[in-house]
């Protein structure tokens, strides 16, 4: 007990050595010592509205705004308000919610269309699917599958995340309780420039995507070619691999 009352996270690695080396288990632990966070700066805000929140907060690099917002608080507008006042261009894009609004999506169009976002995906809950598969699905199929940017996946999911890579370097993670519609809830929101927890969670969102994507991309030409030749060396090395006498009686061809 008075070890957990001690706990001190400098020296995790050690402990957990120590522990295994005393019950004969080697020196090796599977617990590592976690990265040390630099001091960053946090804000606590509470809003109501998605547009004034992208107003008055500034996100830079290494920082964290922590929100609470009412039930009025719509987080999708919170996406467009955000990059159209900082006039970000986005590399990459990447939604996990429960579920969403046509009023969402029209929103994540406006961004496509308007050049701001070279990749959208979008991660919603079976749930929805199963619930909106007549009506709102058919619609975001229609509306974002624009110019190949577009991915959408359906997965047995409750996560609340979106992360936002643009050009200028920033990698952003926007995680909480909140689906993107409003919910008339109280929620809270998260909104962290970082590069740990955005490749962390991009990650996760990735792999998702790997497995329960629902549209198929074509192989654009530059990978087309490189496939090609791929191909081409493989079949080249097999042909140098069969025996002369095989070849010459034409049972491997």
């Amino acid at each position: 007990m008075n070890e957990l009352l001690n706990f001190n996270t400098e020296n995790i690695g050690d402990v957990f050595a120590k522990k295994a080396k005393g019950n004969g288990m080697g020196i090796e632990s599977r617990v590592v010592k976690p990265p040390k966070c630099r001091e960053i700066p946090d804000r606590a805000l509470i809003y109501q509205y998605a547009k004034d929140l992208a107003e008055n907060i500034q996100i830079e690099k290494d920082s964290r705004n922590f929100v609470i917002t009412d039930g009025t608080f719509i987080f999708g507008d919170l996406f467009e308000a955000l990059i159209v006042k900082n006039n970000w261009h986005i590399k990459r894009m990447s939604i996990s919610t429960l579920s969403l609004s046509q009023g969402n999506v029209d929103s994540l169009v406006n961004l496509i269309s308007g050049g701001f976002v070279d990749q959208l995906d979008l991660i919603v809950s079976t749930f929805f699917f199963s619930h909106e598969r007549g009506m709102l699905i058919p619609y975001i199929y229609k509306e974002l599958d624009i110019e190949n940017k577009f991915q959408f996946a359906v997965a047995s999911t409750h996560c609340k995340i979106c992360c936002i890579e643009t050009h200028c370097g920033l990698k952003i993670t926007m995680h909480g309780s909140a689906n993107l519609r409003s919910s008339g809830n109280i929620e809270q929101l998260m909104i962290e420039e970082g590069e740990y927890l955005y490749d962390f969670n991009q990650s996760i969102i990735d792999s998702i995507i790997e497995k329960y994507h629902t549209i198929k991309k074509p192989i654009r030409n530059t990978k087309l070619w490189q496939q090609v030749v791929k191909t081409s060396q493989q079949d080249s090395e097999q042909k140098e691999e069969i025996p002369e006498s095989e070849a010459k009686t034409g049972r491997i061809v």
